[in-house]
């Protein structure tokens, strides 16, 4: 058994989740993280809230479409795209091919383009024509164009941890105009001779993580079971370290769910405990089966027991 405090305390798990601008996406779904030549970097995945937009980006990380992959766009203070192009094997070497695209997709604009959150990339004049391509919104500005540009631009993640510092990092890389397609490409150790594809920021591996929880920034966030017919989007704040962890719920963050989704905390009102199978709390690290007791109903504070 561990403690979250040493946990903290050991690899620094404590980073960036939520601002107060999300908290209508405060329910943990489905995490991908992708390993890359500049660092690892995972998103969170608004599935109630865009739920044709995640299974259709799902659907390409589970082809194995963004392996290899490039991020071919870079424009400073605005975005970094990528899921356009790949590194691909040919009998005659290797090759930079377009990702093949499934059917386009229908818009689902409902979250604001803000920094750090993810969004699917379109053809101009057309709100449903989003396929493969996304990017991660690098300024808060965005929100004021691309929330109402072509039918608004359907955010369906976000950065987590520290992963908007491999974007920032990509967005202080020199940019070279390599054609039609290419004419924004940010380039990795780039010496301004010929470009070799070691020069591509390129993304090695995605992995798709099934957590209940998200824990960051101070913040629990994640759908629990009240033991009635409804369950519940939540956030825990964690407000005191000493001499225990103490929670604390905040009411605003509470959204109710129209169903129950597999992966729930419970809470019983029997025995006042919560129970929350599996929290991400890093990049790298899945702590389970964490306990938390209900020490002030007043004011719905909850002091951690344990986790595995």
């Amino acid at each position: 058994m561990h403690s979250f405090k040493n946990l903290c305390r050991i690899s620094a798990v404590c980073v960036t989740l939520w601002t107060v601008s999300f908290s209508s996406a405060a329910l943990a779904n489905r995490i991908a993280c992708f390993h890359t030549n500049m660092g690892n970097f995972c998103m969170e995945l608004f599935e109630p809230h865009a739920p044709i937009t995640t299974a259709n980006f799902l659907s390409y990380i589970t082809t194995e479409a963004y392996t290899h992959g490039i991020f071919h766009r870079s424009v400073p203070s605005f975005v970094i795209q990528g899921g356009g192009f790949k590194i691909v094997d040919t009998a005659n070497g290797k090759t930079l091919a377009p990702v093949t695209p499934f059917n386009p997709i229908n818009n689902e604009f409902g979250i604001s383009n803000t920094r750090g959150t993810v969004a699917m990339a379109k053809v101009s004049g057309d709100p449903n024509s989003a396929t493969s391509q996304w990017f991660v919104n690098l300024n808060d500005e965005n929100s004021q164009n691309l929330d109402n540009q072509n039918g608004g631009f359907t955010v369906f993640g976000r950065i987590l941890f520290d992963g908007m510092l491999v974007f920032d990092a990509i967005e202080q890389l020199p940019i070279v105009n390599l054609g039609p397609s290419l004419s924004a490409t940010p380039l990795f150790n780039y010496d301004n001779s010929q470009v070799v594809f070691s020069n591509f920021v390129q993304i090695d591996q995605v992995e798709v993580f099934d957590t209940t929880g998200v824990f960051s920034e101070e913040v629990a966030s994640f759908a629990v079971d009240i033991g009635t017919s409804e369950a519940l989007e939540v956030k825990l704040r964690l407000i005191q370290v000493q001499p225990s962890l103490i929670f604390e719920l905040e009411p605003s963050s509470i959204v109710s769910l129209p169903s129950k989704p597999a992966n729930i905390a419970t809470f019983s009102r029997q025995s006042e405990q919560l129970l929350i199978p599996s929290v991400m709390i890093n990049s790298s690290t899945i702590v389970k089966n964490v306990t938390m007791k209900l020490t002030d109903p007043q004011t719905y504070q909850f002091t951690l027991q344990h986790f595995e």
